[in-house]
């Protein structure tokens, strides 16, 4: 059984969400978790609180035990784009891309 949780429209660029993703793809949810905890980045935490609503959503929609998932796939996809401009020299205008991604984590269990 597959279980997915999706975070979307988070402001974190996609290859820096990306880099912390391919840490957990494969690895059991019990040590994908240890592994969000521990890293220092911004896309650790939001990773990490889309596997936890993974998780919760395997335990109260299927009831499936913690121990038994494992990360199928942890997928990093870009979302919209906001852009700005700010004034440069000689009457310029250079753009700044703020770019957002959006976040799926697929589980399934051990059989």
């Amino acid at each position: 059984m597959e279980v997915r949780a999706v975070t979307r429209n988070v402001r974190i660029s996609p290859e820096k969400a990306i880099q912390v993703s391919r840490l957990i793809q494969g690895k059991s949810v019990t040590e994908a978790l240890a592994l969000v905890d521990l890293s220092p980045r911004k896309a650790a935490l939001l990773l990490g609180k889309t596997l936890r609503s993974a998780v919760a959503n395997a335990e109260n929609n299927f009831d499936l035990d913690r121990k038994t998932l494992v990360v199928k796939e942890a997928l990093v996809g870009p979302g919209p784009t906001m852009k700005r401009f700010r004034p440069k020299a000689r009457g310029a205008a250079g753009r700044i891309r703020k770019r957002t991604s959006h976040l799926r984590i697929t589980l399934t269990d051990i059989n």
